[in-house]
């Protein structure tokens, strides 16, 4: 059994689940509109490659602070569905059918919080998923975060730690997909890299190391 590893932001959907996130949260009164210029500031600075991810999350999940478990969940619900499964790449769709067919495992891991990444990778049909941690706190969200982020090489520790966990099981090779250069070091863990939509940095990194680009629209 092979292990096949998806990004999800701009890999599997076509735009920043988080971002998304914060604009259903203002558009349903619960967070206040100066939060989407403040997300798109700190955006800039990860496509720069220079964000902090402690300050993103700070940010982004300053609305959840002090909100009950059962209550975010089913926002998450009403958003994934209006917002998040029309932005699905059909080609992302039909790759992880493939590997499924193949019999591999399929996981999701993502520098986004785990209250919106998990359920979309269920979504999905993912086995699973790999995420920042999101604290909570007597059914409540501190708005805290915990453990190892993944992000950047954030990425390769956790699966790394997930990978220790699953001693039933044995991978043989390790597929991975992003459009991101901030997943270089997942994608160079990987024995088959894929890039997805890559902006022009990661698309001479894929050249110059033989590694397949794809193209996916909606």
């Amino acid at each position: 059994m092979d292990l096949a590893l998806f990004d999800l932001d701009e890999t599997l959907i076509s735009e920043d689940s988080t971002g998304l996130w914060l604009r259903w949260l203002v558009s349903q009164g619960f967070a206040p509109r100066e939060l989407i210029d403040q997300e798109q500031a700190l955006m800039a600075q990860y496509y720069a490659g220079t964000l902090s991810i402690e300050e993103y999350m700070n940010t982004t999940l300053a609305p959840l602070a002090g909100m009950a478990t059962l209550t975010v969940e089913g926002w998450v619900r009403r958003f994934i569905h209006r917002d998040i499964m029309p932005r699905v790449y059909p080609a992302a769709r039909e790759r992880i059918q493939w590997h499924q067919a193949r019999g591999d495992r399929v996981m999701i891991i993502s520098a986004s919080g785990e209250h919106l990444v998990v359920p979309i990778a269920h979504q999905l049909g993912a086995c699973g998923a790999l995420a920042i941690g999101v604290e909570i706190v007597d059914e409540r969200y501190s708005g805290k975060t915990y453990g190892t982020m993944t992000y950047k090489e954030g990425k390769v520790t956790r699966l790394g730690d997930w990978k220790a966990l699953q001693q039933s099981e044995s991978f043989g090779r390790t597929w991975a997909y992003s459009d991101s250069m901030n997943d270089l070091p997942l994608l160079e863990q990987a024995d088959h890299a894929h890039v997805i939509n890559p902006d022009a940095m990661l698309h001479q990194e894929a050249l110059n190391r033989g590694w397949q680009i794809c193209h996916w629209a909606r």
